[in-house]
């Protein structure tokens, strides 16, 4: 399976609130190729790193399609774009973020110009494992194979939260 992390804190001057923002971007994806078998509910979080940003609202959705990963990124960055995204400084405040967290069990480095699969910043992160664990609480990272229940258990309390 491959899992798409969605990320925003920023309100979008056509959607509205970041959570609307998510909707409408889980909303897009068929028209891109992406048909989204299962997804996550919603979970805040703060910034990483801690900062005075807005929190955000963060999700995984489980996806099908025939693209391959670096044509894959390369839409969900397309459907950033579309969605008033401008990549800036790294860890800005943003109206939508949209990463390939794992396609199936690939493991890569990124040295033939794809994607580093798994995400390389994945097994810190709350604001995708715990998501993540919504959809597939028998992963494992393909990487390193630890299991999601341990990864999750490595986490501060409280990194982040089911929204209601």
């Amino acid at each position: 399976m491959i899992y798409i992390a969605l990320g925003a804190n920023l309100p979008s001057a056509r959607w509205g609130a970041p959570r609307a923002t998510l909707e409408a971007a889980l909303a897009a994806f068929p028209a891109a190729g992406l048909k989204v078998a299962r997804r996550s509910r919603w979970y805040g979080s703060k910034p990483v790193p801690a900062s005075d940003q807005p929190d955000y609202v963060n999700g995984v959705a489980a996806i099908e399609t025939a693209l391959a990963p670096r044509p894959l990124l390369e839409r969900l960055h397309a459907i950033e774009r579309d969605f008033g995204r401008v990549r800036g400084a790294r860890n800005e405040a943003r109206v939508l973020d949209l990463d390939l967290v794992a396609y199936d069990d690939l493991v890569r480095d990124g040295s033939d110009g794809g994607p580093i699969l798994p995400h390389p910043r994945l097994g810190g992160r709350a604001f995708v494992l715990l998501p993540l664990r919504d959809l597939a609480p028998q992963w494992r990272h393909p990487a390193t194979g630890t299991a999601l229940a341990d990864l999750i258990a490595a986490l501060p309390p409280d990194a982040a939260w089911p929204l209601g």
